[in-house]
């Protein structure tokens, strides 16, 4: 098993997620030690957000009213699920324990200034997410039994050609890889961490109550999941943001120090102080872009799958409610963690050389991790501690729902719709396993199959930005059009505006 676990990090870490310094032994500054599949991310956002003339950003506020009017499906609009419902089901997956975890973890790599690069990864991510959404719900078809399936692997197939199947062959492997590891077992064995530090109850209780949790949802398929989703991710992220809008208001001079000195350390690093050893300006544009990236996905093709569903005939509004996804885990959610961290102050300890001294934040500590933001939480509010433990269980049991549908949608085009009811079954089965098993390897599978979804999904995207452009300034591909029927389609019966 140890060999295993040694192969499968090697591929993880040198290859699939290998840097342009490290594989092509080429020095290029701030960029080189990023993976290359973040440069492509990052790389693709950019590109896109030029395209769209900043679009996405300038339409912010038009897209929280569309998501406002999209509770209720207008008549006439075929889908699943409402276009509010689609979004909650994309958040479910994104708003997890990176939110908590992957903040603190930016911050302690890169500095506070990690936290402008974030946000600067994420305003270019809004417009990956507008793009490959849109082309989730122009490129979707619909079964013989009313299902919509949309996402990565239907935009290749139904917008590159059959030629590129291939790649939409790749694209659903990763995600069955990424869903059963990193969107799973990881999670559950998380949950099942917490409980029984916390509270002591037995893995094998927790791994029981999760997966009959995950049967109770999931074997509903993705009304049922969208159903939930709609009501406990509003109830989830709304609780989180105002308990760390209590802790700011408490300590709510720490504010503008904080803001300074995130806007400060992205441009000139951050001196060492305490136990946290500094940091360059190039760590913090290294920390902020890796974990802004996947915090929300943008670029994975997770979210797309979902959003392939909604109620609406429109890409391009589909597109403006998807994008708000980026903006609330990266822009809302992961800065409040942010300002909490970086503004609370309290008794903690570093090692610095060997020697234990004194410093005023969490983030200057020994801690690690999601500890630190458990511990900048405590230190601001009584019982600060047990609202991350909450967080966190509740994250990553959205986290496990979400994934079930992107990974039920992965089976489905790998091996039809006959597989998604087993699927769901042997689902839980994982997510009682993953409570009780060690995830080491499981982590670096989870990243392997992250990187056979974007990849495949970021080259389809580029591909396919003419027919973005096209549909959102109102060109020769229609803005509105009719889902693909499954077997019109492979008889050719369709044209490229969806008409038969």
């Amino acid at each position: 098993m140890e060999k295993f676990n040694e192969f499968v990090a090697m591929l993880a870490d040198d290859y699939f997620w290998g840097s342009v310094n490290s594989i092509f032994g080429i020095n290029i500054p701030l960029l080189g030690d990023l993976p290359i599949v973040a440069i492509l991310l990052l790389g693709t956002g950019i590109y896109l957000t030029i395209l769209l003339r900043f679009m996405p950003i300038l339409k912010i506020p038009a897209g929280f009213a569309l998501l406002w009017k999209g509770r209720k499906s207008g008549k006439g609009e075929e889908g699943q699920i409402t276009p509010f419902a689609a979004l909650m089901t994309a958040l479910s997956s994104t708003v997890g324990t990176g939110n908590l975890a992957g903040v603190a973890t930016a911050i302690t790599l890169g500095g506070p200034g990690a936290i402008f690069w974030m946000w600067m990864t994420a305003l270019v991510g809004m417009a990956t997410k507008y793009a490959e959404s849109l082309l989730a719900v122009r490129y979707r078809e619909v079964d013989e039994e009313g299902n919509f399936k949309g996402g990565p692997m239907y935009y290749i197939k139904n917008g590159l050609g059959p030629k590129w199947k291939w790649l939409a062959i790749i694209f659903s492997i990763g995600t069955l890889a990424s869903a059963v590891a990193a969107g799973n077992m990881v999670q559950s064995n998380g949950i099942a961490d917490v409980v029984n530090q916390s509270f002591g109850v037995p893995r094998i209780a927790t791994g029981f109550i999760l997966a009959a949790l995950a049967f109770v949802v999931i074997i509903g398929g993705i009304k049922s999941i969208g159903k939930f989703a709609s009501k406990l991710v509003p109830f989830m992220a709304f609780g989180y943001v105002t308990a760390a809008l209590i802790v700011l208001a408490m300590n709510a001079s720490g504010i503008p120090d904080a803001f300074r000195l995130i806007f400060s350390s992205a441009f000139s690093g951050t001196a060492a102080t305490g136990g946290f050893s500094g940091a360059i300006v190039a760590l913090a544009i290294r920390a902020g872009i890796a974990r802004g990236l996947f915090s929300n996905e943008a670029g994975q093709g997770s979210a797309p799958i979902a959003h392939a569903a909604a109620k609406t005939k429109d890409p391009v509004q589909q597109g403006t409610i998807a994008m708000l996804g980026t903006f609330i885990d990266t822009i809302v959610i992961c800065t409040m963690t942010a300002l909490v961290i970086l503004t609370v102050k309290g008794n903690f300890t570093a090692d610095v050389g060997g020697v234990t001294q004194a410093v005023d934040f969490a983030w200057q500590s020994n801690l690690e991790g999601a500890r630190i933001t458990s511990a900048a939480f405590a230190a601001g509010i009584p019982g600060g501690g047990y609202i991350i433990t909450f967080a966190l269980m509740v994250f990553a049991f959205t986290t496990i729902l979400g994934w079930s549908y992107y990974g039920e949608r992965a089976i489905s085009f790998l091996f039809g719709e006959k597989a998604v009811l087993p699927f769901r079954v042997v689902w839980c089965f994982f997510t009682f396993g993953g409570a009780l098993l060690a995830v080491k390897s499981v982590w670096k599978l989870g990243d392997i199959g992250n990187a056979m979804m974007a990849t495949p999904n970021l080259i389809a995207v580029l591909l396919l930005s003419g027919v973005v452009l096209s549909m959102t300034r109102g060109g020769p591909y229609k803005r509105k059009i009719q889902p693909h029927d499954e077997s019109a389609h492979a008889k050719g019966l369709h044209n490229v505006d969806g008409e038969s």
